[in-house]
């Protein structure tokens, strides 16, 4: 799944203008995220509401210290593999070097954070609370000066990183109503993220990033003052050294503690998504939603069909009993009868010979007989969203 992250729907947004505000949305559009965060860390007696805020700016400080790092590295928005690494930032005309321990912190970073934002949430517990934030006051400080500059805003960062629209009403100045199922849905969300952050960091990435950086670095000087006859390298150069770093990290022994922890928010995820849904069918207003039932609006313009819930939990017990080995991941060497136990995959995780694995060696020690997923739920759920599947598994988490 190419996530996006939370800015990820804001691509649905035609532009965004000034809500209602609530205070706190006033202070996040005047003092930036981090300055508000740290307001609201220091609190003696937080309300839920402010809990909530603390839990949503902590998973907001996750992505806008990983683009403040790209924006002094000059790491371009072109690692569609990955989340937070595609989205658009303005360009540094001074930026220095990107090395393996930069991604090392990057993502050290962002599951730090979003323990903190877990950590808030737990405070906050089932309590009720409702909290009004205009889209259009929430900006990322991309180059560090603490004044919201061009191309900062929410809706700027994300506004290509998801391809289509499906908006059923113009939504010029979205102001959400943020209450206890969208706790949950936050919840899920750090889960989901952690669980990548977790996943990376198990095939220590830094070394692979450094030593294909020297050695494209050493290609380049290899120049001299004659260009080069053709035009490849810039055309792919840096996607084959993108590839050759993730395949050089995956060729590794991970570490069995970092993808099981990976595997353990997996499933929280899913817990936590359940919830999610359950408090939101029980909602009866319609005011502000960010994802609405089947009797309510989505605030932000998108079109969702009816039975999305039901269809999208659907999807989440097939992906629950995928990790559990309850049932195999099917490879198409296998047959019918047999497949690849993915929780043993999390368990004692194996170096990655994409050409093994590939091929059918690669998974052997993984594989066994029994009930093969079907994949019959997400089919579904592509029908229902017709097309947009991807656009709504970022959006639903």
């Amino acid at each position: 799944m190419r996530l996006s992250v939370l800015a990820a729907v804001f691509a649905l947004l035609p532009g965004m203008g000034l809500a209602e505000r609530s205070p706190l949305s006033a202070e996040i559009a005047s003092s930036g995220i981090a300055a508000t965060e740290a307001r609201l860390a220091g609190l003696p007696d937080p309300t839920p509401p402010d809990l909530f805020a603390l839990a949503g700016l902590h998973f907001l400080s996750g992505v806008e210290r990983a683009l403040q790092l790209r924006w002094q590295t000059g790491m371009q928005a072109d690692w569609s593999e990955l989340p937070i690494l595609r989205l658009p930032i303005p360009e540094n005309p001074a930026a220095r070097a990107f090395t393996g321990t930069d991604l090392v912190d990057l993502l050290t970073g962002l599951a730090a954070d979003m323990d903190a934002a877990r950590a808030a949430l737990d405070r906050l517990g089932p309590r009720d609370f409702a909290l009004e934030i205009a889209m259009a006051d929430l900006w990322f400080d991309i180059n560090m000066n603490a004044t919201r500059d061009e191309g900062e805003g929410i809706g700027d960062v994300a506004l290509n990183a998801i391809g289509g629209r499906r908006a059923a009403v113009d939504v010029l100045d979205p102001a959400i109503r943020f209450d206890t199922a969208d706790a949950a849905w936050l919840s899920a969300y750090t889960h989901f993220l952690s669980a990548f952050a977790n996943l990376a960091l198990a095939y220590d990435p830094g070394p692979a990033v450094d030593r294909v950086s020297a050695s494209a670095k050493a290609m380049k000087e290899m120049w001299g003052p004659t260009p080069p006859s053709n035009a490849f390298d810039m055309m792919f150069g840096r996607q084959v050294d993108r590839v050759a770093m993730i395949l050089m990290a995956a060729a590794q022994q991970p570490d069995p503690a970092l993808t099981r922890a990976a595997h353990g928010h997996l499933l929280a995820m899913i817990t936590e998504n359940r919830r999610f849904w359950a408090l939101l069918r029980s909602e009866t207003d319609n005011a502000g939603e960010w994802v609405p039932n089947d009797r309510q609006t989505s605030a932000l313009g998108l079109f969702v069909p009816d039975g999305t819930g039901d269809r999208w939990l659907a999807v989440l017990d097939e992906a629950e009993q995928m990790l559990k080995g309850d049932r195999l991941a099917p490879h198409w060497r296998y047959g019918a009868d047999a497949g690849i136990n993915v929780a043993k995959l999390f368990e004692n995780p194996p170096a990655i010979d994409l050409v093994a694995m590939v091929q059918g060696q690669g998974f052997l020690s993984y594989a066994e007989t029994g009930t093969v997923m079907s994949l019959g739920a997400w089919r579904d759920f592509e029908r229902l969203v017709q097309g947009d599947s991807m656009l709504f598994a970022v959006f639903l988490n």
